[in-house]
């Protein structure tokens, strides 16, 4: 078996800092429900990769439209805010590309619910974007 290269990247402080800033701007604008805000810290076309009702994989590309119309309906335009209660651990590859898989406890009103997904953001002009989401459960949404 062919010997790999060391292939690991550790972050230095200010890294992860900003992986923490971006997801106190994404999350504060998820839980006003300002989609557009949500779509402005995202790189289109945007994968998604979920599954089903039926249990099979899916995937998807989203163009802006297609991302704002698709969370409008999910997120619902109610007027409570939602609040997000995560733990995040951020995988980087790279300087410019991290996985990041988070445990979150999300509330809207009375409704509370677990949520476990992944994001991959790579950074284009030294700025941090959300190029991929990974979620069980959006399947039948990717259409």
């Amino acid at each position: 078996m062919p010997q790999l290269p060391d292939a690991g990247y550790t972050p230095t402080a200010d890294e992860l800092a900003s992986i923490d800033a971006w997801f106190a701007k994404y999350d504060a604008a998820a839980a006003r429900r300002d989609i557009d805000k949500m779509a402005d810290v995202a790189v289109f076309p945007l994968n998604l990769v979920s599954d089903n009702a039926a249990g099979e994989g899916a995937s998807a590309q989203w163009d802006r439209r297609q991302f704002v119309e698709t969370m409008t309906h999910v997120m619902g335009e109610g007027s409570d805010d939602i609040t997000f209660d995560s733990v995040r651990t951020p995988v980087f590859l790279s300087s410019a590309m991290v996985i990041v898989f988070t445990d979150s406890t999300m509330t809207a009103g009375d409704v509370t619910q677990q949520l476990r997904y992944a994001d991959v953001l790579i950074k284009q002009n030294g700025k941090w974007v959300f190029q991929t989401m990974l979620q069980g459960g959006w399947g039948d949404n990717l259409s």
